[in-house]
Order: C-alpha cells, then structure tokens, then sequence
C-alpha cells in the first residue's frame, strides 16, 4: 500500500518540484488533462498519512515490548524524521511533507498514546471534518488521518484487513458511490478557487476507494504481481521519495520550458522512468541488504543501536 501511494505521490509532485526557481506559468488544464486534478492531485497524501499513523502505533507496540520507555523511542524517530525533512526542504525542495509529518507527530500522535483507543477514534472523527469544513489547505488533514490510523491500528483493524474480500469491496463501492457526484461538482469547478471543499471531500473518498480497491485485488491472484511491483518501492519509501526530488529536479535542468507547461502525458513519462529506476534500485538492493539505506540508518538513530543491514548468506 505504501509503494502504491508512492508512485501517486511523485506523479502529483513532479511539476511542483521541477518548478522551483522557476517562474510559475498557471494555465487551464487542456483537453484531456483535467484527469491529473480529478484521479490524482491530493488523493495519494492521505493514504500515506494513515499509513504513518497505522506504523507509529505499530512501532509503540514493538517498543512496549522491547524498551523500558517505548515513548523514547518514538519521540526519536519523529526527531530525527523532523532533521531528515528540514535538510530536504532547506535544500531540495520547499513542498517537502516530512517536517509536516515530523511536527504533526510530535504534537499530536506522540501525546495520543497515553489516551484511550475511543479518545483517539474520537478525535480523528471531529479532526477530519473540521479540517474539510475550515478549507485550510490538504495539510491540516494530517492530524485527523493520523489518528484515524492510530484507533484502526489500536482496534485491530489492521491486524484483520486482509481476512475479508467483501468488507473493502462493499465500502469502495459506497465510497465511489459518494465520490462520484463531489468528482462531478469539482470538474465543473476546476480553476476555481471556491472549490477547494469538493477537492478536498473527492480526495479524501477516492484515496479510500483506491485503498479498498487494492485490499480486493489482493485477495485475487493478482497479488503476486502487485507485491512485486509495489513491494519493493514502500520498503524504500523514505530513500525512494528523497531520491525522487533529486531525479526530478535533474529532469527540470533538461528538459525545456517551464515546468506548469509540460503536458500530462509528459509528466506521466516522467514519473514512469523514475519510478522503473527506483524499482530496480530497490529489487536489487533488498535482496542483498534488509531495508533502504536511510530506512536503515532512521531505524539505527531509533533504537540507538546500530541493527544489521546485510542479508545472512
């Protein structure tokens, strides 16, 4: 699920990234390109902001049992992601969403462990609206998804996920069914700054619809084959995202025009290459070493003890 979300990501980013430095060209989307606003755009952050909520409580649960005070080792991951986004953001890119994540989590996931399971479902329920409600932008969502996939995590939830086909299946369908008239109103709205409750609303239902979308096809035979393609680039997640800026940021150097200018199927060739790269990188990577380099050297500063990289012979 996180290297799905990966690839939606970079696709959303490449023109924003690409564009620093440059004069910013705001155009109409062209014919046959309003599709990157309606499928793409904001609808793959939310998914990997649950997922950093369904992690943080599953790393508190491995703490619990290996360290006399669990919440260190929290609060050092978040650190040391907070170092890792400011160095990212001070010199590759200013969009950068760790420092986001790193600040959100020191403030409000770190402190939610020591409240009951319902106080944080709770929570999540009145966060997500009111932050849809105030339009104050994709990143005041954070905070709600966050502790939305904390309580899945502390429900047991997650732990069940993937023994039913049914459950995602239905709620997709009901979660399509919502998105499709909110899809509708924002295609009629694209441009328009009034609009940003239906995108907001349509992002949020279509990254549940593809999230339940993926959970079916992994109850088919297809599983083999989304493990090996998606697989390998969520196990990278951090190396393959910081990378990611580096490589379109040299593709911005090469290509001419500004950025706003390129064309969907442009940018779609873009994030295909770079994406077939950190593929490779990472299948041929993983089956030497555990984890991502900076997966590795971010588990080492966790724990503060250095865990083994290479794969035993």
């Amino acid at each position: 699920m996180r290297g799905f979300a990966l690839c939606g990501i970079l696709l959303a980013n490449i023109q924003p990234i690409a564009n620093v430095g440059k004069v910013v060209v705001q155009r109409p989307p062209a014919v046959g390109e309003e599709w990157m606003g309606l499928l793409v755009e904001q609808r793959f952050f939310p998914i990997f902001s649950l997922l950093f909520g369904v992690g943080f409580s599953l790393l508190l649960n491995s703490a619990t049992g290996r360290a006399a005070h669990p919440r260190l080792i929290l609060l050092r991951r978040l650190l040391v992601l907070l170092g890792i986004g400011l160095v990212h953001h001070v010199l590759l890119w200013q969009g950068d969403i760790l420092t986001v994540y790193a600040i959100v989590g020191l403030l409000v996931l770190l402190p939610s462990t020591w409240l009951p399971r319902w106080a944080v479902a709770g929570l999540s329920a009145v966060l997500i609206p009111a932050s849809l409600i105030a339009a104050g932008g994709p990143f005041t969502l954070v905070p709600g998804l966050f502790l939305l996939g904390s309580a899945l995590t502390r429900y047991g939830v997650i732990g069940r996920i993937e023994r039913s086909t049914r459950v995602p299946a239905v709620l997709g369908l009901v979660l399509a069914a919502g998105a499709a008239p909110v899809l509708w109103l924002q295609a009629g709205d694209q441009g328009n700054p009034e609009a940003d409750l239906p995108f907001a609303v349509a992002g949020l239902l279509l990254a549940g619809v593809y999230v339940c979308a993926l959970l079916t096809l992994l109850r088919t035979p297809l599983r083999p084959v989304l493990q090996a393609v998606f697989s390998p680039l969520g196990r990278m997640a951090l190396t393959n995202y910081l990378t990611a800026t580096v490589l379109v940021l040299g593709v911005g150097r090469v290509l001419d025009g500004p950025p706003d200018s390129w064309s969907s199927t442009t940018v779609v060739l873009i994030a295909a290459v770079i994406l077939a790269t950190q593929w490779l990188w990472s299948t041929l990577w993983l089956r030497r070493y555990r984890q991502g380099p900076l997966e590795w050297l971010w588990r080492w500063a966790t724990w503060a003890q250095r865990p083994p990289l290479r794969r035993a012979l």
